[in-house]
């Protein structure tokens, strides 16, 4: 039931210009004025609207001051900053997933000084590319013939699934319909790249046959998503990339149908790191070597460098991708470029890589290690935060 406003409290809501002379807002130093009188009105609105909507607040011409000091005085404070993680995961999205290696920091902070060679090519003395930063790095830690990054793994979904089958069916097995974060769910990024989504299998087992029976000659991809961020156990089984890969080969010597075989790997790892055991991530080589034409995955989750989405694949397709008007709109800026580029270089030497790349480190890192370094935060929060 809808509450009457209190038309009598809207009466006592004071002038803009008269809490302009509470000493709150008066004394702000460093902020411009209409700053300061936007945030004044915002805040008498907003106890207006709480009035209208049925609610009786107290209505005091000090605290409404305080309150649009704080909100102008926010303006100047950053609210990207630095935190602790002490929740106990390591790639956490809300706190910005992997911390980058010094290597990365570094290249960024090098890229940002000036001018750089984004898009020349020093060689050529001519215009460049700025795929041609990552590219030879990426195939040659992979194994893959070409490679593409843009801003996000999402992106790369949208990219691959737009360019290759937009007006055509693309087969998904049920339990693959993940959602990558944000509400973000591949079913709606189907949609949105006007692919044609068929599912196939149930919930918790998918086999070969039903790929089989859902190929018509709309078919233009098998999708396969690898689910990176949980386990399903028990009654379970899927398909494996390589047994996708003989189904479409056999499809194509019976019809000369050509089907792509694309997985959406997610967090993609450079490096199977057997501490985790049968949990550990599969590496981005191993379904290549499987057999997928195309593979995605994310720059920021075990690489353990910036935010990213990096295709891997055939040249033919990959060329394609860069041609597609998306790789624009989804490009990477110099800064993550940097970034990625100085962390792709680090993989060249596992070693160095597992020493170096903080998301790595920490992930493979023994329990007596964590204990100490618990130990030094806890000590130094001790000495430093008042105990009551």
């Amino acid at each position: 039931m809808t509450q009457t406003p209190n038309v009598e409290l809207l009466k006592q809501l004071p002038q803009v210009e008269e809490v302009l002379q509470s000493p709150a807002v008066a004394q702000l130093a460093g902020i411009p004025h209409d700053i300061i009188v936007n945030a004044v009105r915002a805040q008498v609105d907003a106890l207006r609207q709480r009035i209208l909507g049925g609610a009786e607040p107290v209505i005091e011409t000090a605290a409404i001051a305080e309150a649009a000091a704080a909100r102008a005085s926010s303006l100047n404070a950053a609210s990207l900053r630095r935190v602790i993680n002490a929740s106990g995961v390591i790639i956490h999205t809300n706190l910005g997933r992997s911390v980058m290696a010094q290597e990365a920091i570094d290249a960024v902070n090098e890229v940002i000084a000036g001018y750089s060679t984004l898009e020349y090519s020093v060689e050529n003395m001519a215009r460049g590319s700025r795929h041609d930063h990552c590219e030879p790095l990426i195939c040659a830690l992979t194994g893959a013939e070409a490679a593409i990054a843009v801003n996000n793994n999402a992106a790369a979904v949208m990219m691959v699934l737009s360019e290759f089958a937009a007006g055509h069916e693309a087969i998904v097995s049920r339990g693959e319909q993940v959602e990558i974060g944000g509400s973000f769910r591949i079913p709606d990024i189907m949609q949105q790249s006007h692919a044609h989504m068929v599912e196939v299998g149930a919930t918790n087992k998918t086999h070969v046959s039903d790929y089989e029976r859902a190929l018509t000659d709309e078919t233009a991809m098998v999708l396969k998503v690898h689910p990176s961020n949980y386990r399903m156990t028990g009654f379970t089984e899927s398909v494996s990339i390589r047994d996708l890969r003989t189904l479409v080969d056999e499809r194509k010597a019976a019809s000369g149908q050509d089907i792509l075989v694309y997985e959406d790997q997610g967090s993609g790892a450079f490096l199977r790191l057997e501490a985790f055991g049968t949990y550990a991530e599969p590496a981005v080589v191993e379904s290549l070597n499987a057999g997928a034409d195309l593979v995605s995955f994310s720059g920021d989750k075990l690489l353990g460098g910036p935010q990213a989405g990096i295709i891997v694949g055939r040249a033919d397709l990959i060329a394609r991708l860069k041609a597609n008007p998306l790789a624009r709109a989804m490009r990477l800026d110099k800064m993550t470029l940097a970034a990625l580029e100085a962390t792709l270089r680090l993989y060249l030497d596992s070693e160095t890589a597992m020493d170096h790349i903080p998301t790595v480190r920490m992930l493979i890192e023994d329990a007596d290690s964590v204990k100490k370094r618990a130990d030094a935060l806890k000590a130094a929060v001790e000495k430093t935060v008042p105990a009551d």
